[in-house]
């Protein structure tokens, strides 16, 4: 591997590098890199490291709960209708309670 001193910057083709970047492995001059939590890097992957999750953005984040408790609200609401319907498609002797008097049980 050839030393730093006859490395030419990535972006500055006339200017010899000063540092490697560790997370690429291109090399780059004075102007093109950065110190980022004790390590020199450079920009694009700096940006990279910046870049914030999209789970991890707080607007997106509450949307998503918003939509959960909406679809769980939905499903319950559902759930409540299916039981309505079934108990208002049971035959009227049901209703009326002859289904569950006492000497029906004892027969």
């Amino acid at each position: 591997m050839p030393s730093l001193t006859h490395q030419r910057c990535f972006n500055h083709a006339t200017r010899e590098s000063v540092a490697r970047c560790p997370a690429c492995g291109r090399f780059y001059c004075r102007e093109c890199v950065t110190e980022h939590e004790d390590r020199v890097i450079c920009a694009a992957c700096l940006k990279q490291l910046a870049r914030v999750p999209l789970l991890r953005r707080p607007a997106l984040l509450r949307v998503l709960q918003l939509c959960q408790c909406l679809a769980g609200g939905m499903l319950l609401w559902f759930t409540f209708y299916l039981i309505g319907s079934g108990l208002a498609a049971l035959p009227d002797s049901f209703h009326k309670g002859t289904l569950w008097r006492v000497d029906w049980f004892e027969r």
